[in-house]
Formats: C-alpha cells, structure tokens, sequence
C-alpha cells in the first residue's frame, strides 16, 4: 500500500515543480481517481488551479448536481454542458476503440477552450497505473491516456496519481479526508456510459444504461462490489402487458477486484437479481430483458467496451 505521508507531500510538490507559476485546468470527473488529483493540484497550486467538469451527457444519474455540491469550495469551478457536442461526434460510432478515440479528442478540445480561458498552460488528469498498463498492453486505451489526440495544446500533463492503484488512490482520498462519497465510489470509466451501450451511441440507450446503472448501484451496495453496472448490450423480443415488443437488453455485472488488473463476478443471490429486473425492466417501457454476466476478467474485461 502507499505511504500517504510521504506520497501526498512529494505530490504535492512534484506538482509545483511541473506547474511554476503557470495556470493549470484539471479534468475533473467526481471520480475518486480525478478528485484526487484535483485535491493535490488545489493544495499545491491553489489559484492556479481551474477544475473544470464536462457534462458529457454520458455520466451516472445526478452526476452534475453532485459535482457542483462537492466541490462548491472550489471557487474556479466550471461546469461544461457538452452534451450536444459529444453526442454529435458520437453518432454513427460504433467501433469501441474509435469511440474512446472520439471522446478523448473531445475531451481534449473542451479543456483547450476552457485553458484558453483560464490562461491555462498544464493539463492535470487524474491517470492511474492499470490505466497506463492496459493502454500500453493494447488491451484498450483510455481517454486519458490511448485516447489522446496526436496534438494536444498544452506545455503537460501533469498525472499525480500515475504509479497508484485504486485501493491506493482510495487510501490518500481518505488522508486528504475527502468526502466518503468520493473516497469509496465505485469506479466509473473515463468515457462514462458510452462504453456501456454496444454500437452506436443514442439518448434512448443512455437512458436506459443510466436507469440501469443507477439500479444496480444502489441494489448491490450491501455487497460491496469493487464495480458494479449494467449495459446494453443489444435487442430482443419480450412481452409488456399484452403487446410483444422488441426491447433492449440489459447485462448487469457485478465483480470483486484489488486493482482491475483482474476480477471475479460476485455471487448475487436470486431475490436481489430479480428486485433487479424488476425495477430496470419496469422503469423503462423498451426494456425486454436483464441477464447477469457471471465471467471473470480474464477472459472478459470489467466494462463492455
């Protein structure tokens, strides 16, 4: 495990080292990976500092609103509404790779126009180390990482928390005393749910991945999975009252880990799988189905994209 005695006071001005006396935007998510980073950033750099959050349209259910409560001391806070944006550059996307390509791009975009801005010369993002590895190993890229742009406007990026796992990143989440909300939530990927809708992204498939993943969430809680969601993964028929439909089909997965590097699908008991179904199937009128995924990674990965 980390020593956050040590880690924090050598992050802190490592930051500074990178930083100067330049300005600096932090991609801020909620995450505990990106809060993080942004909470060293702040104590190194303080009003240099601009967080900025980007409404994708592709986050967790009320994602905004606790964005904007968190981190309301932060007085530089900038909230983006790019939903529009994103989902324009998504349409008729539907290679997993090339998306995370796409929303790293436009990532990077958002944050050059809001370092433009903010005078902005360093890009702060909040990278851990399984991130680095399985970008590097071609299992996927990761927005911050595979998914960069060839140019970025930026003098760096400076990653904090690079050479961290996440049970660590939790660990110095929990000394820089953090919001528990924040220390121990569950991971949530960089390009949000759009890699939790197979094939093209639409607002009616974020929709419902973000019913899905809402009712997952809080009806496993009690088991405390390293990770657990829902996607969905394509169409099939079903009957809602007395009509067929052919609705969307929704995975739910569940899993225990120590760092993602690999994970084991947890064991959920049968009433709890179908309080599951009944809730996703019920909330949305095109949902037909919920099915649980039972593989381990390997050989599957944690996400479906």
């Amino acid at each position: 495990m980390v020593d956050t005695e040590t880690f924090v006071p050598e992050a802190v001005a490592e930051i500074e080292d990178e930083i100067g006396d330049a300005n600096a935007v932090i991609a801020l998510s909620g995450g505990v990976d990106s809060s993080v980073a942004a909470a060293l950033a702040y104590e190194s750099i303080g009003d240099q500092l601009t967080p900025v959050y980007v409404d994708t349209g592709l986050m967790r259910k009320g994602e905004t609103d606790q964005i904007r409560e968190t981190f309301d001391y932060m007085e530089s806070l900038r909230i983006v509404d790019a939903k529009d944006r994103f989902l324009e550059a998504l349409a008729g996307v539907t290679d997993p790779e090339e998306k995370r390509a796409v929303i790293g791009e436009q990532f990077i975009r958002e944050f050059e126009r809001e370092a433009k801005d903010a005078d902005a010369d360093y890009l702060v993002q909040g990278t851990i180390y399984p991130d680095r590895i399985e970008s590097e190993g071609g299992i996927k890229s990761h927005h911050n990482v595979g998914g960069l742009p060839d140019v970025v406007d930026f003098d760096g990026i400076v990653e904090p928390v690079r050479d961290l796992y996440k049970d660590e990143v939790r660990e110095v989440a929990r000394h820089l005393g953090l919001d528990e909300i924040v220390a121990e939530r569950m991971p949530f990927p960089g390009p949000g749910l759009a890699v939790r809708v197979i094939g093209e992204v639409t607002e009616e498939k974020l929709e419902v991945a973000r019913l899905a993943c809402h009712v997952v969430e809080e009806e496993l809680e009690e088991y405390e999975p390293w990770q657990a969601l829902a996607a969905v993964i394509g169409k099939a028929t079903g009957v809602k009252g007395d009509n067929r439909v052919h609705g969307w089909v929704v995975s739910v997965r569940s899993v225990e880990s120590r760092d993602g590097m690999t994970a084991r699908a947890q064991e959920i008991d049968w009433e709890t799988l179908q309080r599951i179904q009944s809730r996703i199937t019920g909330g949305h009128e095109n949902v037909a189905r919920v099915v649980y995924d039972v593989t381990h990674k390997p050989p599957a990965t944690i996400e479906y994209e």
